[in-house]
C-alpha cells in the first residue's frame, strides 16, 4: 500500500441558480447549493471517480438552507462527465433528491464545466422541478482553487 491509497483530497464548491416547480414552469425561483466533496483515496478516486458530497441547499419555497448529502462522480476526461446526486428534506419535511450532470466538451470547456442542469424528484421519483445552476467563474473559482486540500 502507498501513500495514495489512504490519503484523498477534497474541495468546496457553490453552485447557484435558478429552478422551476413542474407546475410552475415559467416561474423561476433562486436554487443556490454549497458542497465539500471529498475523496478518501486518490488510488479509488482514480479507479471510479466517486467522491462524497456534504453541504446545504437553499430553494426558494422548497428548501430553506437545509442540509445535503450525496455523491459526485467526476470522470471529465475519460468519460466526459461530472454526476451529481444529493438527498434532502424540504421544508414541508418531505424527502427530496437532486439529481443533475455536467456534460463537458473541450471546445466549450468554460461553459460545459460551470453550467449544471438538474432536476428534482419526491420520494416517489416524480419529478417536482427543473434546475440551472452555474459555477460563477469570475466570483468563485479563486476560492475554489484555494478549497482544494489533501483529505
Amino acid at each position: 500500500m502507498g501513500i495514495f491509497d489512504k490519503r484523498g483530497f477534497r474541495f468546496a464548491e457553490t453552485m447557484s441558480g435558478t429552478f422551476a416547480f413542474a407546475d410552475t414552469p415559467n416561474e423561476n425561483l433562486r436554487f443556490s447549493f454549497t458542497v465539500e466533496c471529498v475523496a478518501p483515496s486518490v488510488f479509488r478516486y482514480v479507479k471510479d471517480g466517486k467522491l462524497t458530497m456534504k453541504g446545504t441547499l437553499e430553494a426558494d419555497g422548497l428548501a430553506s438552507f437545509v442540509p445535503i448529502e450525496g455523491s459526485m462522480v467526476m470522470l471529465p476526461l475519460t468519460h466526459r462527465f461530472i454526476k451529481y446526486g444529493f438527498n434532502f428534506t424540504g421544508d414541508d419535511g418531505m424527502p427530496y433528491q437532486f439529481k443533475g450532470q455536467k456534460d463537458i466538451r473541450f471546445l466549450d470547456m468554460k461553459r460545459s464545466f460551470s453550467y449544471l442542469p438538474g432536476e428534482v424528484t419526491d420520494h416517489t421519483g416524480k419529478v417536482v422541478a427543473t434546475c440551472k445552476t452555474r459555477f460563477d467563474i469570475k466570483a468563485d473559482l479563486f476560492q475554489f482553487a484555494l478549497s482544494w486540500k489533501p483529505a
